[in-house]
């Protein structure tokens, strides 16, 4: 394990880490010596993630959490704080998404994607920066995506909902800075996740013309959850310790020539 990236005697809260990206950040991150936190609505799944880091040797702990409720976003931070006795890095990952045009978009389904992807990552940070600079600080990590900084098609809510991620993470780092706070965001292309695949079925595409049409950029491919999670784990260790307010974009170059 390299010292500079390990996270041994850390704890993090990662929400929305029962599949995807979320859950193979918490992986990494358990591999590396953190205690994770493992925050979902999808109870099945999330325990047995944590059982899963446990059995390896790790610790972890499931807590289920509606993650647009303040009662849930408050609970999983002092149940993280209770269990392993501090919490040093905080993960907004949780997201949603609704392939649609702003004509398309019922108010029901924006509400639901502004609440899942913006007021969730709100709810967390305001209950775990406290709780961070009380302790002297940490680390907290956005995940957006690369229609944050640019658009696309039928996914008004989502772009929306990403860019407000984007420049929540510059508000967030000017003003907790002082707390000895960072606070960065990590913007994905297109990634090999469940939600990925849903969008084919939102679309009408067969999913493998879709994923194949999403791979059209310079690496060639689509990434793979695990390349989103070392990004979050150069963010989340002292490798980055002078980074803060900054967007990583991981994805394969498809922004590159926008």
């Amino acid at each position: 394990m390299d010292a500079y990236i390990a996270l041994t005697g850390k704890a993090a809260l990662v929400t929305g880490a029962a599949s995807g990206i979320g859950r193979a950040i918490a992986q990494l991150f358990a591999q590396q010596g953190a205690a994770v936190a493992i925050a979902d609505v999808n109870a099945t799944d999330g325990q047995a993630l944590a059982d899963a880091i446990v059995e390896s040797g790790a610790q972890a702990m499931f807590e289920k959490a509606d993650v647009t409720r303040t009662e849930d976003a408050r609970h999983a931070v002092q149940a993280t704080i209770a269990r392993f006795g501090r919490l040093d890095i905080l993960v907004n990952n949780a997201g949603t998404i609704r392939r649609a045009t702003v004509v398309e978009t019922s108010e029901e389904e924006w509400d639901l994607v502004m609440a899942v992807n913006v007021r969730s990552a709100f709810l967390f940070a305001k209950h775990a920066l406290p709780m961070m600079a009380a302790a002297g600080g940490g680390v907290v990590i956005n995940i957006a995506s690369g229609w944050g900084l640019v658009g696309g098609r039928r996914a008004a809510a989502y772009c929306a909902s990403k860019g407000a991620i984007v420049q929540l993470t510059r508000a967030m780092a000017l003003d907790h800075a002082g707390d000895r706070i960072r606070v960065n965001c990590i913007c994905p292309g297109d990634t090999d996740t469940p939600m990925l695949r849903r969008e084919a079925e939102e679309l009408g595409e067969p999913a493998a013309d879709f994923l194949a049409d999403a791979a059209r950029r310079p690496l060639g491919r689509i990434g793979k959850p695990e390349d989103i999670a070392h990004a979050a784990l150069y963010l989340a260790s002292d490798a980055s310790s002078f980074v803060t307010g900054t967007t990583l974009v991981v994805d394969g170059g498809g922004l590159a020539g926008t």
